[in-house]
């Protein structure tokens, strides 16, 4: 049974009192009655309620002590979570990191093999040609035997010496064909290692890619953690384009952050000018890249923006959709001599096959090599043929995705010929051309495709 703490209280109170209540004495030795004693009940009271009180007051302390531990401890569990939670996102992050690296050293071993069969195969053509050259004086020592014994042989010799000529004859030419059947050999694996290296730039470009998202991912995340939710409340409208930026006071050319009208954010390459700032969609400037790609790959976008890249359909679209908008193209040849076009345009969308309109024709030559059709011109690649040749494919003849209007205007996204261009005119006509200024078979070194709203040229 349990008793209240009040009540405990009085009873010890009481039971420590020995003159609360009326007690005899009496002496043995004189019988003398003596006074009895009364203690005051005025001070029991107040003491037994001062106990009361101390005892309520503990007891609001003791319940007070309670909640507060009970909030420590749930806040204590939260904290738990969220450590283990961020533990868990570091190991992530570790063994993303870890890949990574794994991903970068293959790269680099498998280059490293890459150059050395280079070296090999190298070492092997400058034999083969030293053997060729061996067998070339041979067979030139040979025919001056065989012409001297044919002019100082008689009828009878002679027919034996013509017979010997003959089989020396084919003997060398079925050398030389096999001498040309291994310098065409080296030929291809020399190809094969072209497209190898441009396949091992492409997995570092990825990478790279996935590094920079990474980064940006976390410091997104960082941002979101850090912003309260007054700011959140409050947000700073996105920039549609690299101009709305420039007239923001960004002047410094680099990457950012724009959203267009009924698109998401996303990041692109801003060249600034002192005009003002240009969204670049497409760069190609060492073939690091490789643009031989499908419909989806150009739809989406593909690259580094900071090497070469395409921007990608649905982003270019997004951007010029809002207003009038031009096109700068800039390219360059290998003497380092270049040149800049602009359009105005407009890109049409998706089920349009984002078709190309050129608004107006400019002065000069070079126009020609973009269609201005008024129909426009959709945009085409080898898993999906929307140009204007019925009885062609022109990205599978060429290379990479373009606006076809036939097969031989210009080609931006063409193969980049990193070594000197073949010889061969079927392979260099899949190289990066632009017809009117240096010819369809001439490979460029350098190109550039930006585009601005319309106001900018106001300002140029």
């Amino acid at each position: 049974m349990k008793v209240s703490l009040a009540n405990l209280l009085c009873i010890t109170v009481l039971a420590s009192s020995g003159t609360s209540f009326p007690m005899e004495r009496r002496g043995a030795a004189t019988g003398k009655e003596k006074r009895v004693q009364y203690a005051a009940w005025d001070d029991v009271n107040v003491l037994a309620h001062g106990l009361l009180q101390l005892g309520q007051g503990l007891k609001e302390h003791v319940d007070k002590t309670k909640g507060q531990m009970r909030d420590i401890i749930i806040k204590m569990k939260v904290f738990n979570v969220t450590v283990s939670e961020l533990g868990k996102l570091t190991q992530r992050l570790h063994e993303d990191s870890e890949a990574l690296k794994a991903k970068a050293q293959n790269l680099e071993e498998r280059e490293f093999l890459v150059l050395n069969m280079s070296k090999d195969l190298q070492e092997q053509t400058e034999e083969l040609l030293r053997d060729r050259q061996k067998d070339h004086e041979r067979m030139n020592k040979l025919e001056e035997k065989v012409d001297g014994t044919m002019q100082g042989e008689g009828q009878e010799t002679g027919n034996g010496s013509h017979s010997n000529a003959r089989n020396i004859q084919w003997m060398l030419e079925a050398q030389n064909k096999r001498i040309d059947d291994l310098v065409e050999r080296i030929k291809q694996q020399q190809e094969k290692l072209d497209k190898q290296n441009i396949r091992i730039r492409t997995l570092q470009n990825q990478i790279q890619m996935k590094s920079e998202r990474s980064s940006l991912k976390r410091m997104e995340d960082e941002i979101h953690l850090n912003t309260s939710s007054e700011q959140r409340d409050s947000p700073v409208a996105v920039a549609s384009d690299c101009h709305e930026l420039f007239l923001r006071g960004e002047t410094s050319s680099g990457l950012y952050a724009i959203q267009p009208s009924d698109s998401q954010p996303f990041e692109v390459f801003c060249e600034m000018t002192p005009e003002g700032g240009w969204t670049v969609i497409q760069r190609r400037h060492d073939g690091s890249v490789d643009f031989d790609q499908l419909w989806q790959a150009y739809e989406s976008g593909f690259g580094s923006l900071n090497g070469e890249f395409w921007l990608g359909l649905e982003k270019i679209h997004s951007v010029s959709k809002g207003g009038n908008y031009i096109l700068k193209v800039q390219f360059s040849d290998w003497r380092d001599e270049s040149q800049t076009m602009t359009y105005p345009f407009h890109l049409k969308g998706e089920k349009s096959n984002y078709s190309l309109h050129i608004l107006e024709r400019q002065a000069g030559n070079l126009e020609s090599s973009l269609s201005t059709e008024a129909s426009g011109v959709p945009f085409s690649t080898r898993d999906k043929d929307n140009d204007q040749k019925n009885d062609l494919n022109c990205a599978k003849q060429l290379s990479g995705g373009w606006w076809f209007s036939n097969c031989g205007r210009s080609n931006l996204n063409g193969r980049y010929f990193v070594t000197p261009a073949p010889k061969q005119r079927h392979q260099r006509k899949q190289g990066v051309f632009w017809k009117t200024w240096r010819g369809r078979y001439y490979p460029l070194k350098t190109t550039t495709m930006m585009i601005a709203p319309a106001d900018i040229e106001n300002k140029s």
